[in-house]
């Protein structure tokens, strides 16, 4: 399916055209970080539709929009955004493969202190794995950690 110029639209209108067009894409990759060394480790799995957008192209803003706004949210004296028009008429990210997809997402959601410096310390603080890696029932979630004996490649 072809995907209109949603260049100057606004994002939630591109939102629910793919809600309502596009089939759900479910992947199996997960992200497993670590914000704080005492915390449990938290996970991020992408939404099917959100899946589906990514993948299809031309209705996500760049990442760096993301970035912008919370700047915007950092500051002390932040009470509404000023800037939203970013969303709505930044030219939309291309088609993403399944990767690029979980790379963007990580990028916006997942503190930028945590995947700059992913592999800096005594052991990981961001995996990309599949969700048949993670324990298979929710008991003690909130004692999840990575495991320091896990193996990085670090060619990525």
């Amino acid at each position: 399916m072809q995907t209109p110029s949603f260049k100057g639209t606004h994002f939630f209108s591109r939102l629910c055209w793919a809600k309502e067009n596009l089939d759900e894409v479910r992947t199996d990759y997960c992200v497993v970080y670590e914000e704080e060394v005492d915390e449990c480790a938290r996970v991020l799995s992408p939404d099917p539709n959100w899946m589906a957008a990514a993948m299809q192209g031309g209705i996500l803003p760049p990442v760096w929009v993301y970035w912008e706004l919370a700047k915007d949210e950092a500051q002390p004296d932040f009470t509404n955004h000023t800037r939203g028009y970013l969303l709505h008429q930044t030219e939309p990210m291309p088609a993403m493969t399944e990767e690029e997809a979980i790379e963007y997402l990580i990028m916006k959601d997942v503190p930028q202190d945590v995947w700059r410096e992913w592999n800096t310390g005594n052991k990981p603080k961001l995996v990309i794995c599949k969700k048949q890696q993670l324990p298979q029932t929710r008991e003690w979630r909130n004692a999840w950690k990575i495991s320091e004996k896990v193996a990085v490649d670090m060619a990525a």
